[in-house]
């Protein structure tokens, strides 16, 4: 069981630094194409491509006040988009009930692919 621990530790710690790095290189790849005014970059077999997504931010003490019944509160549990859109999906809440309830975030998502 050490030996299996130490490897799971030993993993951990480099996918943070893996993390680390990713992240750093995103930041460069994206502040280069913006530097150069494109969305998409081609380099040696490389394809970048930057996409602008929206993201929604809620605010729990709002979102509890939009959402007074507990067994839906109980579904969420906490803020998370993605189950809010699926309650949204199925009429279970309305997009009007929660419109003063997250702020709309706009962030860039960075995908590479060979050629």
């Amino acid at each position: 069981m050490d030996v299996k621990l130490r490897r799971y530790y030993q993993l951990k710690q480099k996918q943070k630094e893996l993390e680390q790095e990713l992240s750093e290189l995103r930041g460069q790849i994206i502040e280069h194409c913006q530097q150069q005014g494109v969305q998409e970059l081609e380099a040696g077999t490389y394809r970048a491509k930057l996409v602008l997504q929206d993201r929604k931010e809620f605010d729990e003490q709002k979102l509890y006040e939009a959402l007074p019944d507990p067994d839906v509160w109980r579904l969420l549990s906490k803020p998370d988009a993605s189950k809010i859109a699926g309650l949204i999906k199925l009429n279970v809440i309305s997009e009007d009930a929660i419109k003063d309830t997250y702020a709309a975030k706009r962030i860039t998502i960075l995908q590479v692919e060979k050629k």
